[in-house]
C-alpha cells in the first residue's frame, strides 16, 4: 500500500489515524453472532459520508481497531464522535442484547498518527490483531 495524497481545491493532504476504542465496561460484544459484521457495515457507510478511507478495520471480542484515513476538514474526536454516535444507535436498535445498555461505547479512546511507522506497518498490525491467539 502506497501512502496517496488526497487532494480538495484547497489542500493536499495525507492524515492517517489508528484508533481503538472498546465497548462500555468491556462488554464482549463482538462474541455475539452478528455484530462484529454489522458494525462494520455501519462504520463504512459512516465513512463514506464523511469520505473517510477505511485502510483496515478489525475487531476483537471486546475492542476495534481502525486505521483510517481522513481529509483535514475533520478532528480526531469528530470522527469518533460521528463514528460512535452512529454505530451505537443502529446496533442497540437491532440487536436486543445491546437495547438494554445506556450507551454502548467508553467515551475514550486511543488515536495516533502514522508517525515513524509507516502506513503498511499499522495496516498489518490491525488486520492481524484477532491470529494472535
Amino acid at each position: 500500500m502506497e501512502n496517496k495524497y488526497r487532494h480538495t481545491n484547497t489542500t493536499i493532504s495525507l492524515i492517517n489515524y489508528h484508533f481503538v476504542f472498546c465497548p462500555r465496561y468491556r462488554r464482549k460484544i463482538f462474541l455475539i453472532p452478528n455484530i462484529e459484521e454489522r458494525f462494520k457495515e455501519l462504520v463504512k457507510i459512516k465513512c463514506k459520508e464523511l469520505e473517510i478511507k477505511i485502510i483496515a478495520i478489525e475487531c476483537d471480542k471486546d475492542y476495534s481497531h481502525m486505521f483510517l484515513n481522513c481529509l483535514p476538514i475533520l478532528s480526531p474526536s469528530d470522527i469518533m464522535q460521528q463514528i460512535k454516535g452512529y454505530t451505537s444507535k443502529i446496533l442497540r436498535e437491532e440487536f436486543y442484547e445491546l437495547s438494554k445498555m445506556p450507551s454502548l461505547w467508553t467515551r475514550s479512546y486511543f488515536v495516533s498518527t502514522a508517525g515513524n511507522v509507516c502506513s503498511e506497518t499499522i495496516k498489518k498490525y490491525v488486520e492481524n490483531q484477532k491470529k494472535r491467539y
